[in-house]
């Protein structure tokens, strides 16, 4: 069914791909977190912009233990999360592989009921996770498709906490009038600019 937009044009929308294959999130790694939410509010008018405060993360890299340090700011593009991410350190992840090519698209995001068979579905393609760790929010996997699509996938586990910020991220934006369009979340401080470079 046709819906029209502002500018005129028609737009042609089919439903989502249901269960593990709905896109929820498309991220960027950055080199400056404020500074870049402020382009996308200026660019596209996507806000306002949540930055969290930075956080540390176990996880897996490779076959070895890593500990991941970034700070994110999010936000809400009709149905997709932006994520921007912005490494705190040079340590071994997918996000320092990805920095040797610069700042740019990285990952598009599905949720998971059922996380050990999403990760099966991708080995099965031959796509190990480059990259697993453990959240606050559940567990998170990086499949290396970027050979195949440009970019990598991220598996996140559905939890309801995850479900609940994504919600409450998505009404807040939907219902954003312009004011204050970089927000500060948990007493969270802007990363200072390329801070992991």
């Amino acid at each position: 069914m046709p819906a029209s937009i502002s500018n005129g044009y028609k737009l042609y929308e089919q439903p989502f791909p249901s269960g593990d294959y709905t896109f929820t999130q498309l991220a960027f790694v950055v080199d400056d977190l404020v500074a870049t939410a402020r382009r996308w509010v200026d660019l596209y008018g996507v806000g306002p912009f949540y930055v969290l405060p930075s956080g540390s993360h176990e996880g897996i890299y490779q076959g070895e233990p890593v500990t991941v340090l970034s700070q994110i700011a999010v936000s809400q593009a009709g149905p997709l999360q932006i994520e921007l991410i912005q490494p705190l350190e040079d340590g071994p992840s997918v996000y320092r592989d990805f920095r040797r090519a610069g700042a740019g698209t990285h990952h598009i995001a599905t949720i998971t009921k059922d996380y050990d068979r999403a990760i099966a579905h991708y080995e099965r393609l031959g796509f190990a996770p480059a990259m697993a760790l453990r959240t606050p929010g559940g567990r998170v996997a990086y499949i290396d498709t970027s050979a195949d699509v440009g970019l990598y996938t991220e598996i996140i586990e559905e939890s309801a906490d995850f479900v609940r910020a994504l919600r409450g991220t998505a009404l807040a934006c939907a219902g954003w009038d312009g004011a204050d369009p970089i927000r500060h979340l948990g007493g969270a401080e802007a990363p200072a600019a390329g801070a992991a470079l």
